[in-house]
Formats: C-alpha cells, structure tokens, sequence
C-alpha cells in the first residue's frame, strides 16, 4: 500500500524553511502538486464515457490528478436507488485509464441518482441516514483499499442548510463536524492510509460571507490523513485573494492542506463568440489567471470542473446559458477547447520534486516558470509539466542557477540541447518527452542543494 503523507504548517521537520505547506507526499517522500479535472460519470443527456485518448489528453493538459463525481443513486438503498454492478465497473475502468496515464484518482459522492434528497432530513438522522449514506461509501472504500491509484476520498459535496433552522455555523459544529468524524472512522477500520477530503457548506442561493459562497469552519475535526478541498467559483477578481487567506486561516486551524476540490466560474454560450465585455473571452483570461496567480502562489494543488463537451447547458445563472465544461463541441467527452481559459488552467508547474518545493509561479505575460527547491536525489526523479504545445512553440529553454542552460528547438530532431553548463554535468538526466509534454529530472546536479530553475520561452535564452 502507497502511503501518503500530508504537508502540514506544523510539521517543520520536512524542511524548517519550506514555504508550501500545502500539497502532497507520494511514496517516495517527493513533494507533488495535484493538479487535473472533474470526470463526471453523467451528464444532463445522459451517461459519459472516455476512452484512452481522453487521458492522454488531460496528461498533456497537465492532469496528475482526476476526481471522479460518484452518483449516490448507484451506490446506495436511499429511496429510488440501489447498488448497480455494471456502475462499479464503470468506475474501475476510470481508475485504470488514470493508472495507465499516471494520474491518481480521488472519488466524490454526489447526492445525484436518488429520488429525492432532502438535506434537512438527512441532518436529522431520523431514519439512519448517516448509515446509508456510510454504506455507499464502504462500497467504494473495500473496493479499493488496496490500490494505490486511488488517493483518497472527497466525502460530501457542497452539503446544504437550505430551509433548516439553523446558523451556518451551528450546522457546522452540531452536524457536518461529528458527520466526518464519524466517516473519518469508518473509512479507517478499511485503510488509515487513504485520505479523506473535506469541505464547507455551501451557502444558500444569495448568501455570502465577504463574497464568498462557502461558509467557514471554525472548529477542528482532529483527524489525521485529512485535506481540505474547498472550491472556489469567484467572478470578481478582487476577492480571489481575500477567499483564498481565509481558507488558508482555516486550513492551518483544521491542521490540513488544501487542495482546490473545485475552481472556474461558469462559462456563458455567448462568451465561446465574444472577446471583450463582461461576459467576453478577455474577462474570462484575466478572471483565470488572477486565481491562477494566487493557486501558485501558495502552493496549492486544483481540480477543473469539467472535463466534458458541451452537449448541454444550463440555465441557472443570469446572463443565459452557462456550463463549466472545458470543451465547446457538442459531445460527452469533447475536443474543442476553451483556449480561453484551458490555457491558463494548462500552465507549466513542477509536478513531483524530490526535495522540497520552496515557491513557484507561472508568469502569463513573459512565459516563465520561475521554481525554487531543496533537492533531494535519495527520493528519486522530479517531473515538470511544460505544455510546450501551448506555451512554448518557439520553443524553451531550461536555465538552472546561473551555470547551466539546456534547450529545446522544436524545428529540430533533438530532446535538449546543451548551451552551457559546468565539468561533470550530464545532460541525460534530462528528458524532454514531447508526447507527455513533461520534463523528467532522473537526477538534480547538485543535491541537498538550493536551486532556481526557470522555463522560459526561446533558444538560449538567459537574459
């Protein structure tokens, strides 16, 4: 069994200097930031299929990560649904397309699939809900309790007060708090390894906290193996940064990292055929990159919804037809992309270092990946996502300190080039793969040693 471990504020024994504290440990000890998409098993016209092309797809997007929605109407006795065995199947074939692609998967229950979910009720507990509701879950957690592909589980999405009588946070302390705890509990009896995602509730239509949707949590869950998975869908780009603190604030009070369950706002049927305007692609760039900003800024890890075609729409906000899917054409599983915001959702980032990552941030405006690490070659390879396609068809080169220079020219046969670097330098620790879009690093040049690396746009370049 992979273990996982958590990046944690607390644990100053990673590296008394590190300044992510969120993130993820593989089972090599190196620091990893998830990143990939929302795969939906359904849609409003029906079921949703992918096949490998798909992955390869989200693997040249830059996905290390995928969180497959469940539907509790398959998985569950709650009145109209029951257990589907064919669904199971469905999902293996899901976390089989991520293992063959090296994405690890995270499952999300969803209340969709019932006849009726009542979320007043539910609280309640009247009928044993909870133990329903656990139920479906121990369906997914011995399926797969010993696969290492699968990271974790995201255990209620977006729960609801709607017309109950009672404070947001009064919901959270009587109610959802002991409710994880309990699932906290029960997944553990089957593995104390997998991790368990957790997020607030999501407020009623109209209600907001300092322009954010989600209410706070203000009391700890005191369990381990926990990650907070909060999502974000914020439109007004002056209030990305004030979300984001205050999850942060909470995230060190629950002693959990965070892990963007959800992010993007909603895009419109008229915003894929306009540039400027509220509702046009430009706004849509900036909004993106804003939040993309903060994300890596702090070094946290985020998942897309959805990684879908645009076979349906919907109306629930003002301004028309609206959707969170990726692509444009009119399939489940699409092609088209939004390049609006699929660009900036596909920007380079380091996925998996052996050390520490100290800091990291995609510049949009010059093209730069600017990383700072501790390596550490005793954990073994580093990858970095690139997305050469899209950010760099002039090509790039790698400048690392200020002793060595590799690029890569894209008219050419070549991997990488080596412009300059010191005696005792071997270029073959590093590989460019055009196919992934990814460098691998099989060894740092110095260990236990400090060092930038920039990706930056065009051939020797190191101005």
């Amino acid at each position: 069994m992979t273990k996982i471990t958590l990046i944690l504020s607390f644990l100053c024994s990673i590296n008394m200097f590190a300044q992510i504290k969120h993130g993820l440990r593989d089972d090599a000890e190196r620091h990893v930031i998830p990143r990939g998409f929302v795969i939906n098993t359904n849609d409003h016209a029906g079921e949703v299929f992918f096949n490998s092309d798909d992955y390869a797809r989200m693997v040249r997007m830059g996905a290390n990560t995928q969180v497959v929605r469940l539907e509790l109407g398959k998985l569950s006795n709650f009145p109209g649904g029951e257990l589907e065995p064919n669904y199971l199947k469905k999902l293996d074939a899901l976390v089989n397309l991520g293992r063959h692609s090296g994405i690890k998967t995270v499952f999300k229950m969803t209340v969709y699939g019932v006849d009726k979910f009542v979320w007043e009720e539910f609280w309640q507990n009247k009928k044993g809900e909870y133990d329903t509701y656990i139920d479906a879950w121990k369906v997914i957690w011995n399926r797969y309790n010993e696969d290492a592909y699968v990271l974790g589980y995201d255990v209620v999405n977006e729960p609801r007060k709607l017309s109950m009588d009672i404070s947001y946070d009064d919901l959270t302390n009587k109610y959802l708090i002991p409710l994880y705890q309990k699932i906290i509990d029960e997944s553990q009896k089957i593995n104390e390894d997998k991790m368990i995602l957790f997020q607030s509730i999501f407020m009623n239509k109209g209600e907001k906290i300092d322009n954010n949707q989600y209410s706070e949590i203000t009391a700890p869950i005191n369990r381990k193996n926990i990650i907070f998975a909060p999502h974000i869908y914020q439109n007004d780009v002056n209030f990305i940064k004030r979300n984001m603190d205050r999850f942060d604030k909470e995230s060190d009070m629950l002693k959990a990292p965070i892990l963007i369950g959800e992010w993007g706002f909603p895009t419109f049927a008229t915003t894929d055929t306009i540039i400027d305007g509220k509702l046009g692609q430009l706004k849509y760039r900036e909004m993106y990159i804003r939040t993309a900003e903060v994300f890596d800024k702090m070094g946290v890890g985020s998942i897309k919804a959805w990684f879908l075609g645009n076979r349906t729409m919907q109306n629930f906000l003002p301004g028309g037809p609206s959707t969170w899917s990726i692509f444009s054409d009119k399939t489940d599983a699409g092609t088209v992309e939004r390049k609006y915001i699929t660009d900036v959702i596909s920007r380079p980032f380091p996925q998996t270092i052996a050390g520490d990552i100290q800091s990291f941030l995609f510049n949009f405006a010059t093209r730069t990946l600017d990383i700072n690490v501790i390596t550490d070659n005793s954990k073994g390879a580093s990858t970095v996502f690139i997305g050469a396609n899209r950010h760099y068809p002039d090509g790039f080169s790698i400048l690392i300190n200020d002793d060595i220079v590799m690029y890569h020219d894209p008219l050419k046969k070549v991997s990488l080039e080596t412009y300059k670097a010191p005696k005792g330098f071997n270029p073959s620790d590093f590989i460019w793969d055009a196919y992934t879009q990814k460098l691998t690093i099989l060894k740092w040049p110095k260990d236990n040693n400090s060092l930038n690396i920039k990706i930056v746009p065009g051939l020797r370049n190191f101005n």
